[in-house]
């Protein structure tokens, strides 16, 4: 705009000729000319020159993951180095430089243009559907600072939420939260919409199509909602439990990553109160007379019944040792000795692990999630005690029984031959029971001499005592009860006097 006026001042007003024009200027005539038959008074644009570069027909490509990127945490993001290397295995032959520059110039745009996207409301029928997702948080349980996973539920008309707290993102996990979330919203809506997580999907197919966990999708089943999965790293078609993960995370999780807490159970018992004052509190984004709590209420009318919780184990094929133990995570468990050397199946919840062989659970233990622990139960080594009582001197697994028997078990060995006298005491506990076996023993250890012997026969006093009195069974009942006549005895003794005087 500056040049075109100081041209058209020197031709029209100063009468310069195109030649001095085009000498102090370095245009040519030829384009002087035609800028001053211009009509208007506007400088000329010319489009940029195009020149095709080595880059461009992985352009598209670049941009695709560029954006997905960009919705992922800063630690999983590729670099540029890495973005090289995958379109170069593609064919790419330039250099690293234009990748670079390819990057640098897409950043400036999408900086530039934060919020060019462009997203259409949505809005959810009461009942229609549920949103998950899990966050990674922090917290100090059992003394330590751990890594927690939290799993989200947000009713997306209510907009009531549920938060459970658990060590990993695993099936028997997954399946638990859900069942904690129905039962706190008081029923189960109609759809649920996720994420492409691996325990929900085995892998992504083209468009929508999804290959769907077995056990995730019996889940779906036994609970008769359909499960939707959005688009790859496209996290805003659930964006309510999305920013449901942002307002948590700056309202609840701040105080609980503050506290300090003895265990998870206590944990996720908070976590529970404040989800509910949350709802008492909270006003609804759509109906802002209403809170969270009165909405859910019009929700729970519209939600499917909540069955009884899935069985959400998993379950894998583990070999028992010779020392009867079998190996999880790290950790060593206890099984009765009979099943050494045998594969048994393990069922794995999360709190618990249940062994089962021949169809029947035969062990039962208590998840730990730390490493290179081992978990007895010393009633599973009673049977091969009896043929080794010499083992219970040093037997690892009864340092772990009950403090009375510890007792018992020190007197005892201090006298020749206590340790049979020991495995005769163990043997009851299969027949008797642990608790009547360690009554026993604390009677035997209030006398003041203990010994098998004593223990057994308050078992069998113990027994005798709560034995019932069997109720004898009358399969004939009267109609009519027998009136009491006493005048029949005489007319059998007058008949027997008779009988007496014809024999005579």
């Amino acid at each position: 705009m500056g040049l075109l006026a100081k041209i058209r001042r020197m031709h029209f007003r100063d009468r310069v000729g195109l030649r001095e024009i085009a000498r102090q200027t370095g245009l040519s005539r030829n384009t002087l000319r035609s800028w001053l038959r211009r009509p208007e008074v506007t400088e000329p644009k010319y489009p940029a020159r195009k020149t095709p570069g080595v880059i461009d027909p992985w352009a598209d490509t670049l941009r695709q993951w560029l954006s997905a990127d960009a919705h992922r945490v800063r630690r999983e993001r590729r670099t540029m180095l890495d973005l090289y290397r995958a379109i170069q295995a593609q064919g790419y032959p330039g250099g690293y430089g234009r990748v670079c520059a390819f990057v640098r110039g897409w950043r400036d745009e999408t900086a530039a243009n934060p919020k060019r996207a462009a997203f259409v409301p949505l809005t959810f029928a009461l009942g229609e559907a549920f949103q998950f997702d899990w966050s990674c948080e922090y917290a100090f349980v059992g003394g330590l600072r751990r890594r927690l996973e939290v799993a989200h539920a947000k009713l997306c008309a209510s907009r009531a939420f549920w938060l459970v707290a658990y060590p990993s993102q695993s099936h028997e996990m997954l399946f638990d939260a859900h069942a904690r979330a129905f039962a706190a919203f008081g029923g189960v809506p109609r759809r649920g919409i996720y994420d492409n997580m691996k325990t929900a999907v085995d892998k992504v197919g083209r468009g929508k199509e999804r290959t769907v966990n077995a056990r995730f999708h019996a889940m779906c089943g036994h609970y008769l909602f359909d499960a939707e999965f959005c688009n790859v790293a496209s996290g805003w078609e659930k964006g309510i439990v999305e920013k449901n993960v942002q307002d948590r995370r700056r309202q609840i999780w701040r105080e609980a990553g503050e506290r300090r807490w003895p265990d998870l159970d206590s944990l996720n018992a908070w976590l529970a109160e404040q989800c509910r004052a949350a709802w008492e509190t909270m006003a609804h984004p759509e109906w802002p007379a209403l809170t969270v709590a009165e909405l859910l209420q019009d929700e729970q009318m519209k939600l499917m019944p909540n069955p009884r919780p899935f069985d959400g184990y998993i379950e894998q094929p583990v070999r028992v040792s010779a020392t009867a133990l079998i190996h999880f995570q790290r950790n060593r468990y206890s099984v009765p000795t009979e099943h050494a050397h045998r594969v048994v199946s393990l069922r794995i919840y999360p709190a618990e692990l249940v062994v089962v062989a021949d169809g029947a659970v035969v062990a039962r233990h208590e998840r730990s999630f730390e490493r290179h622990q081992t978990h007895y139960d010393f009633t599973h080594y009673i049977d091969l005690i009896e043929r080794k009582p010499g083992a219970l001197r040093n037997g690892a697994p009864f340092a772990t029984m009950p403090e009375p028997l510890l007792q018992l078990q020190r007197h005892l060995l201090k006298h020749a031959g206590g340790d049979r006298v020991m495995a005769q005491v163990l043997a009851a506990i299969p027949v008797h029971g642990l608790d009547a076996v360690l009554v026993a023993v604390e009677l035997a250890l209030e006398s003041g001499r203990p010994s098998g012997e004593h223990v057994l026969n308050v078992l069998a006093r113990l027994k005798d005592a709560a034995a019932p009195v069997p109720a004898i069974a009358a399969p004939l009942a009267l109609r009519e009860e027998p009136a009491a006549n006493v005048d029949r005895y005489d007319a059998l003794r007058q008949a027997a006097e008779t009988e007496a005087d014809h024999v005579g």
